[in-house]
């Protein structure tokens, strides 16, 4: 029973062939294709009006100099939403469940702005690994415990977003599982434990929205930093 849990989480194949570049590629299939015209209906007015979004929100904590990271971090939020909502449907792989993915996209863009900072301020970004202050016989202790915090921050944001996606997944098959046990035998509780499954279900599809929210913004305040 737990292997058929957590089979949910292996990479599909098709012949032998992995299908998680399908799957990472089907998200960019969705949005309206440009054209010559600005404006080609309603699906495109929504679409123009949730980028035009985004972008204003991921751009907050930026100064301008932040802002041409715009196209890089919206790109990356749009990837994530899209990708995290498909997850939901029957009969769907969500590649953010896999560690290697979600460490993939957060690794080069953390040490895309750690080599920001070291390259436009590297005194101030050095600076951030002892704080003002400090007592001497202390230095060595924090400059060893802020390295261990900065190096490890991509490691975090990956795991965060894989462990909230896959506990999220884990709980609705086993409620739904339940559901469908209890039927036969309980109707009364599986009729509740499908009311829960339904509000599991809105809850997620909200936790799938506010971990891509959090991975970019996450990622937009340390770019702040190194600004």
């Amino acid at each position: 029973m737990n292997l058929s849990f957590f089979d949910q989480f292996s990479s599909p194949s098709l012949l032998g062939i992995p299908l998680i570049l399908v799957a990472t590629l089907l998200p960019a299939l969705l949005l309206p294709s440009p054209n010559n015209r600005w404006i080609t209906g309603r699906l495109s007015v929504l679409q123009l009006w949730l980028i035009n979004q985004i972008t204003k929100q991921l751009m907050i904590p930026l100064d301008k100099k932040g802002h041409k990271w715009a196209l890089i971090l919206t790109s990356l939020m749009l990837f994530l939403l899209l990708t995290n909502l498909l997850g939901l449907l029957p009969y769907t792989f969500t590649p953010t469940t896999q560690l290697s993915m979600s460490l993939a996209l957060a690794f080069p863009l953390w040490l895309a702005t750690l080599l920001t900072g070291l390259r436009n301020q590297p005194s101030i970004s050095l600076g951030h690994l002892l704080p003002e202050g400090t007592p001497t016989p202390l230095i060595p202790a924090l400059i060893l415990i802020e390295t261990t915090s900065l190096l490890i921050r991509p490691l975090a944001l990956g795991v965060r977003l894989t462990a909230n996606l896959t506990a999220g997944h884990l709980l609705i098959q086993l409620i739904s599982t339940a559901t469908t046990v209890l039927f036969s035998t309980m109707p009364a509780i599986s009729f509740l434990t499908l009311i829960i499954l339904f509000l599991l279900t809105i809850l997620e599809v909200a936790v799938a929205m506010i971990q891509a929210y959090v991975f970019v913004l996450l990622l937009s305040l340390y770019l702040q930093e190194n600004i």
